[in-house]
């Protein structure tokens, strides 16, 4: 059987290879002449799955490594008969440790502030939860949850009043709770003066052209991790924003290994043949060395919290990173796809642990937000 997968899916051809050939390519270069006599078809949410792609290929298998499935057309599947699976909350924990970092990176008392988490999915909930252990006061607004479970659900409105918009939504043009454009010119201005938009769920939820404006009157503040028309994004809207990455915030070693590991794992059902793996075996498949950072942090003496975690994973360095590669490159849709391809192993917060002697109390903040106990 041909296997047809995204080359940044780690250890594809090591976990699908016993089923197959595995040909791998970038995930915008997969067309209709690779797939078309492919059986398998594995990809991230840079490739859109539908009949443009498939129609005459043999592909009866999609598997997405992503938790979003607004690049695959479903009822177009469901009606060829093609199977199809995704990996919903593989990058939950990455997406958490990205925003904890974001917020210790561009507010020193973040934690005594408001935060508003829109979405509350595997992604939004386990953000919430990972808050709620560090003591923040936060509001949750999803339309497609019941009050009364463990989430402190609230009206839309009330959300608009917080210090700090996180967004977590999938993309959605229709139904009863559209999310294009939920955030447009309107709404944005009715968010409090010096309010912080973060945004690591997806680019078109958010109108960037009203968003730059409002960033232009200095009026907002905003971390972007998605953007409309990726990977062209604006070039203006990239140096008015506090960070700005390339679509990374989910981009943990970890999180990527656990989206191979969930679509493999579903492969593996659907052709009744072989078993998944779990994440530690997974890790040992890596070559040498790779990831290892070492369990030990350099802070200063006297390090806090901030100084903790921004140790563990900083994305200002991402941040520069981008900027300075969209500097260098006129066509901004090759500079962000290589950042994305190029993208440095990255340890989730839970591979560290502060070393023993650390005072109890900071001990305890840093294990709330993700860290391993020392």
């Amino acid at each position: 059987m041909k296997i047809v997968a995204d080359e940044n899916m780690p250890l594809v051809a090591e976990l699908c290879g016993p089923f197959g050939d595995v040909v791998t390519a970038p995930g915008r270069a997969i067309d209709r002449a690779l797939v078309a006599d492919a059986d398998v078809l594995l990809v991230r949410s840079v490739t859109r799955v539908g009949g443009a792609l498939l129609a005459g290929s043999r592909v009866r298998f999609v598997g997405s490594a992503t938790i979003g499935t607004d690049h695959l057309d479903l009822s177009w599947l469901a009606a060829q008969g093609i199977t199809w699976a995704n990996a919903p909350g593989c990058n939950a924990v990455a997406v958490a440790d990205y925003v904890v970092a974001a917020l210790c990176a561009c507010d020193p008392d973040w934690l005594g502030k408001t935060v508003a988490i829109v979405g509350c999915g595997n992604v939004g909930a386990g953000l919430y939860r990972r808050l709620r252990n560090l003591g923040v006061d936060c509001l949750c607004y999803d339309p497609f949850l019941t009050p009364g479970g463990e989430l402190p659900l609230v009206a839309f409105d009330r959300v608009l009043d917080a210090d700090i918009l996180c967004l977590h939504t999938p993309l959605t043009r229709d139904g009863p709770h559209p999310t294009w454009h939920l955030f447009d010119a309107d709404l944005l201005g009715r968010l409090k003066p010096g309010a912080l938009v973060l945004n690591a769920g997806r680019g078109e939820v958010v109108d960037n052209a009203a968003l730059l404006a409002q960033l232009e009157n200095n009026r907002l503040r905003a971390v972007l991790d998605v953007w409309e028309g990726e990977p062209r994004i604006c070039r203006d809207l990239l140096a008015r924003v506090a960070i700005g990455t390339p679509h990374i915030a989910g981009y943990s070693l970890e999180g990527r290994l656990r989206g191979t590991l969930r679509v493999h794992e579903a492969l593996c059902r659907f052709l009744g043949a072989g078993r998944g793996m779990g994440l530690d075996e997974a890790l040992a498949l890596l070559p040498p060395g790779s990831g290892d950072t070492g369990h030990a942090l350099r802070v200063p003496p006297g390090a806090g919290f901030a100084d903790w975690v921004l140790a563990a994973y900083d994305p200002r360095v991402d941040c520069r990173r981008m900027r300075q590669a969209l500097a260098a490159d006129p066509d901004t849709g090759a500079a962000f796809d290589a950042l994305r391809k190029g993208y440095p192993w990255r340890r989730e917060l839970g591979y560290f642990a502060p070393p023993e002697g650390t005072a109890a109390a900071l001990c305890r903040l840093l294990e709330s937000a993700g860290f391993a106990s020392p």
